[in-house]
């Protein structure tokens, strides 16, 4: 038995050897091919990713419900690149409610400073709103002139959509510190206007796309008092991504009645279980923003109280919503082959779990341990030791999966290496770590870190 063992890992080590040669020509290639297609004429944009993440939902972009009150268009306006669909527009009907929430960053960008002011403010009755996004460029760290391109985009925003120019939100991603050219964006907002439609979401999805292998979609519909709501929301994200208020970019929209301050509420309890729990690389953005939107337009009743069945059931699919849009971020981290769950209990305090859970969910080396599928539970106690939060080496366990890996100080006497490397190779992994001090716990989840990452980032400007 031992012999075979041995032999088998011999065999593994084999394939092993013969499979990274064959890797490195393939990212060698797609490298040749990329430059290759740089110098061709009218290409729109050099290939920064595969055609789609391997961690992609099965299905493509999903059937989202069509939320009355709520319109939208996308086109082409050529902010970066030639030839591709880079300017969303949503025009959301009278008497719609916004909330927000967006990024701590010190050096958040205009778009995100124009949000932060309008978000709180009441509108009337008769007043629609207006959502207006591009990507390729951020409006980040552009100075006074960043704050020009903003009053633009909302004033021919305003005029096109017909809305108040107090009720346009913009928002914008890509390259940092690089002026917008706001011109191409109000080039297009009149068709934009025009061509609004309740069935557009999926185009909107694309437009705000910047290195996402694919649009991010994910709805819902509940019934109250026999009436239907719906919620329907999107998202970019992919590289970036350690959001701390929301995420990148999300737009969620629903059809239920709600006014704005219990909305503002849900939503900020709601992005703390959710999108403040994912990471792929560590980094926050400046222009993390989500808004949400509700148009009123359901039958059903008004969600007024907080703690009523009604508003519970409708935070409860809220919160589905943006945890499946959280989830498709990391399953599109920039090169991620692997969607990783990062489950830490028995911590002290609620604070500490989610330290120990960030601090391995965001570890290079634990990240690009298991982008090579290796088992080295080594770097997850590193991972716990670091993180700053109260940890203790006699009652810290790990587990991969149902595989108790490590306990009472030392590898279990159950673990097999054979096992864990097995686990390794899966696409979706659950690492569980028991810090064996107390009753609070902590879910977050994240990707591998492969060659891919550092390839996308070192050519994102080119």
């Amino acid at each position: 038995m031992a012999k075979a063992k041995k032999q088998k890992k011999i065999e593994k080590k084999v394939v092993k050897a013969q499979v990274k040669p064959l890797k490195r020509e393939v990212a060698r290639l797609q490298r040749e091919l990329d430059a290759a297609s740089a110098l061709l004429p009218d290409t729109p944009v050099k290939p920064v990713g595969p055609a789609i993440s391997p961690l992609a939902p099965a299905g493509g972009f999903p059937d989202l419900p069509v939320i009355a009150g709520a319109e939208f268009a996308a086109a082409q306006a050529g902010v970066r690149y030639k030839g591709r669909t880079d300017v969303m527009m949503a025009r959301l009907a009278p008497g719609s409610v916004v909330a927000g929430v967006f990024t701590r960053s010190a050096t958040r960008s205009a778009p995100v400073l124009d949000c932060e002011a309008k978000i709180g403010a009441e509108a009337g009755p008769q007043q629609g709103a207006a959502i207006v996004v591009n990507s390729g460029n951020s409006n980040a760290f552009t100075g006074t002139a960043g704050a020009e391109a903003v009053a633009a985009i909302c004033a021919a925003t305003a005029k096109a959509a017909g809305v108040p120019e107090a009720r346009v939100f913009t928002s914008s991603t890509g390259v940092i510190g690089e002026p917008l050219p706001h011109e191409r964006i109000t080039a297009v907002l009149g068709d934009l206007a025009a061509d609004l439609s309740a069935n557009a979401l999926p185009q909107a999805a694309r437009a705000i796309m910047t290195t996402d292998t694919f649009p991010k979609g994910a709805g819902a519909t509940i019934e109250i008092d026999g009436q239907p709501i719906r919620i329907a929301g999107i998202a970019k994200g992919s590289g970036m991504i350690a959001p701390d208020m929301a995420t990148m970019l999300v737009y969620i929209f629903t059809d239920a009645r709600i006014a704005r301050a219990p909305l503002q509420r849900m939503l900020a309890r709601l992005t703390d279980e959710t999108f403040n729990c994912i990471t792929v690389d560590g980094d926050t953005s400046t222009s993390d923003t989500l808004l949400i939107a509700a148009t009123g337009k359901s039958k059903a009743p008004e969600i007024a109280d907080l703690r009523s069945a009604p508003a519970k059931a409708f935070q409860d699919a809220l919160r589905g919503v943006m945890l499946n849009l959280a989830h498709q971020v990391v399953r599109d981290g920039e090169g991620a082959t692997k969607f990783v769950e990062i489950r830490v209990t028995g911590a002290a305090s609620k604070a500490d779990a989610r330290t120990v859970a960030m601090a391995i969910a965001n570890s290079p080396l634990v990240k690009t341990a298991i982008a090579g599928e290796d088992p080295n539970w080594g770097r997850i106690v590193m991972a716990v030791g670091k993180s700053g939060a109260k940890a203790d080496r006699d009652t810290l366990s790990i587990r991969f999966g149902d595989i108790l890996v490590a306990e009472k100080g030392w590898v279990a006497e159950s673990y097999a290496e054979e096992a864990g490397a097995a686990y390794m190779r899966r696409d979706e992994l659950v690492i569980g770590v028991d810090l064996g001090l107390g009753r609070d716990a902590a879910t977050v989840w994240t990707c591998d870190l492969t060659h891919r990452y550092i390839d996308i980032n070192a050519d994102y400007r080119s």
